[in-house]
């Protein structure tokens, strides 16, 4: 018996393949967009958190080349940074404020009011992120001051406050006894206290390849001699910068005279 060949029912089989054709091929392209999509994004992450590990460094690099030259009138160095996903900020000099006073029984005599600029980098949390409030130092600590230490003058700060986690370099002072001298007749003892100011003219925001640049205009000395004498031999040093507060005693060697020189190296910051 002969089978009917029914057009209609040969064309709509036709027309199912072709539909079935273009359905999987929408659903493949789909797919591998997706996946290159979603790719992408793992590919970004990594190449941020990268290039946060990469800022790390460098500002830590920076602070040896700014401290190697801040003593040094007209020396100059420079660090490269590489910045895509997050800005570095020049913050200009008017911008952190600095106070340093000094205890001898009982008397306190303000030894310095000044301020700074500091360095920030920002990048958006979404690339790395620690935990809302998070704070971790990186270089120095939570002082104001060191006191006869060799530890770093710059201390560099990571913290997270949405949509942010930065990283702060600013520096702190540092305060030594370094000798006696008898003037007069008089026992005078001589504390010296260093201080590094970061001259930024104005805000800056940096992106891409830069080169980053210290170099010191100035170291200058002043000195100051509170009109009272050492009894107790210990002399309280108190220095705020921004909200910071940090006081610690400093000793001295004998009763008598005491003498604070207060030394400053002016250090440009550029790009």
């Amino acid at each position: 018996m002969r089978r009917l060949d029914i057009p209609l029912l040969r064309n709509n089989r036709a027309v199912a393949y072709a539909i079935s054709a273009v359905i999987i091929t929408a659903t493949t392209i789909t797919l591998v967009l997706v996946a290159s999509i979603y790719a992408y994004q793992i590919m970004d992450l990594q190449k941020a958190a990268a290039e946060y590990e990469v800022v790390k460094k460098s500002i830590l690099a920076f602070n040896d080349a700014l401290e190697n030259v801040a003593w040094r009138p007209n020396a100059a160095r420079s660090t490269r940074f590489t910045i895509k996903y997050g800005r570095l900020e020049l913050l200009p000099t008017t911008q952190l404020a600095i106070s340093l006073n000094a205890t001898v029984n009982s008397s306190t005599v303000t030894l310095l009011t000044n301020s700074t600029g500091y360095v920030k980098y920002y990048l958006n949390d979404k690339y790395v992120t620690f935990g809302e409030g998070y704070q971790s130092y990186i270089l120095g600590d939570n002082s104001t001051l060191i006191i006869g230490s060799t530890a770093s003058y710059g201390r560099a700060v990571v913290n997270q406050q949405s949509p942010w986690v930065t990283i702060t370099l600013d520096y702190r002072v540092r305060a030594m006894r370094t000798s006696v001298v008898k003037v007069g007749g008089v026992d005078v003892n001589y504390v010296d206290i260093w201080f590094i100011k970061l001259r930024i003219d104005k805000r800056w925001s940096y992106v891409s390849e830069f080169d980053l640049r210290a170099k010191c205009l100035s170291v200058t000395t002043v000195s100051i001699s509170p009109a009272v004498t050492v009894t107790n031999q210990t002399s309280d040093i108190k220095v705020r910068i921004g909200s910071t507060i940090t006081s610690l005693p400093i000793q001295l060697v004998v009763p008598g005279k005491v003498v604070f020189n207060i030394v400053t190296a002016l250090v440009q910051v550029s790009v």
